[in-house]
């Protein structure tokens, strides 16, 4: 006799699967908007030094949902530049180390997100992938990016990383195709770590002015 999928896997799983991503996004969001009020509200200085000897370690997590699609509650373009702002600006301008830090670990938590979203994708595929809550990407988004992958091959996952608006549209084709896992991380990472160094060099330039 048949057994169904979804008893077999039981309450507790199907509830992670379905659902478990966006308990974590929404952990996130809390923490986010309890350092916002923090700050707003209550000590400042208490609150900017949390953010120094804490914003690497929470701005990598907070990447890791970037890559994975899940980043609902901030805009990705914002994250390194306020990271710049708020960690590397200094009375005579900007601490590369720091800079370099924050883009290090941008690079990092992007791609392990991105990765863990192409391993999903290889492993369930495309149809299990748009069935699943978390997932906001529409079916008609993903054959637009689908033909792009088609058109460009491998060249589109560094290309559609570099390009605002694009970030990890390439993630699911990439895993529909059964492209090399490795190659997936080396050109997820280039294309990002060019996306960032351009993000920073703006937020410098535009810090400059104030």
């Amino acid at each position: 006799m048949a057994t169904d999928a979804t008893a077999a896997r039981g309450p507790v799983r199907t509830f992670a699967e379905d659902y478990g991503l966006l308990v974590v996004a929404a952990c996130f969001a809390l923490l986010g908007v309890a350092g916002i009020a923090l700050y707003v509200f209550g000590d400042a200085a208490y609150a900017e030094a949390l953010l120094r000897e804490y914003g690497l370690a929470a701005l990598f997590f907070v990447f890791i949902l970037e890559g994975a699609m899940l980043l609902y509650f901030a805009p990705s373009e914002a994250l390194v530049p306020a990271a710049v702002a708020a960690l590397a600006q200094t009375t005579g301008g900007y601490d590369l180390p720091a800079i370099a830090a924050i883009l290090g670990v941008a690079v990092l938590g992007a791609t392990v997100g991105q990765t863990a979203l192409f391993l999903l994708t290889k492993r369930g595929g495309r149809e299990w992938l748009l069935s699943k809550p978390w997932f906001r990407v529409s079916e008609d988004q993903l054959d637009r990016f689908g033909r792009l992958f088609d058109r460009f091959g491998v060249l589109a996952v560094p290309l559609s990383n570099t390009l605002l608006f694009t970030r990890g549209m390439l993630t699911v084709p990439a895993g529909v195709a059964g492209m090399s896992t490795r190659r997936f991380v080396a050109l997820s990472a280039l294309g990002t770590l060019s996306f960032e160094i351009l993000l920073a060099a703006a937020a410098m330039g535009v810090l400059e002015l104030f």
